[in-house]
């Protein structure tokens, strides 16, 4: 469909995602508190009232944000599940998620934490995010415990976690520090720890 035929509607939606799209790089750099309406109206060239006219409010745009980064999150770890044995899908599973992480290190951040000040709707969504990512990751982590005879009586739940929180963690300190991460080399020590 031309720019000239599109209904109004799908260019209100083309602007939203276009908006969406230069948040989330903005949110990535600065952090949510790090960013205003007015910083991300002044990124588009457009101004507040324009901004107001497609989203409410700053939390509403991130909201829309983090489901962007949820669903990026999920694919990039269910590329993992295509891997023919479970230790090349645990590992792709971890080089995939580190590898997001660094690239989304501010927002992975947002995942990891509470917001200050707070917002009960945000951290609300927050907290469901993170129970997403951990109903993505199980299946994986339950399928490497079966195929373990040493890792039977470790909760999937637990490990789940563990293995999330060291992720996290690893990004954390990589983002920190400024550092680039070597993936590929974590992700094979992470395994020979863990398993």
């Amino acid at each position: 469909m031309s720019e000239m035929t599109k209904q109004p509607e799908d260019v209100i939606q083309d602007t939203k995602k276009f908006i969406i799209d230069t948040a989330r790089r903005f949110f990535s750099e600065y952090s949510y508190l790090g960013v205003s309406m007015n910083d991300i109206a002044k990124k588009l060239n457009i101004t507040k009232a324009a901004l107001y006219y497609h989203f409410s409010s700053k939390a509403e745009i991130y909201e829309n944000v983090l489901n962007n980064v949820i669903s990026d999150l999920n694919q990039v770890i269910t590329e993992a599940k295509k891997e023919t044995t479970i230790d090349k899908k645990i590992h792709k599973l971890i080089k995939n998620y580190l590898d997001f992480g660094f690239k989304e290190k501010n927002l992975i951040k947002a995942l990891m934490s509470k917001l200050s000040p707070p917002n009960d709707k945000i951290t609300s969504q927050i907290a469901n995010l993170r129970g997403k990512i951990a109903n993505i990751i199980q299946p994986l982590i339950d399928e490497a415990l079966a195929s373990k005879y040493l890792m039977k009586n470790i909760s999937s739940q637990l490990f789940t976690s563990l293995l999330i929180g060291m992720m996290d963690g690893l990004v954390l300190e990589y983002s920190f520090l400024d550092k680039k991460i070597d993936s590929e080399k974590v992700s094979n020590q992470i395994i020979a720890v863990l398993f």
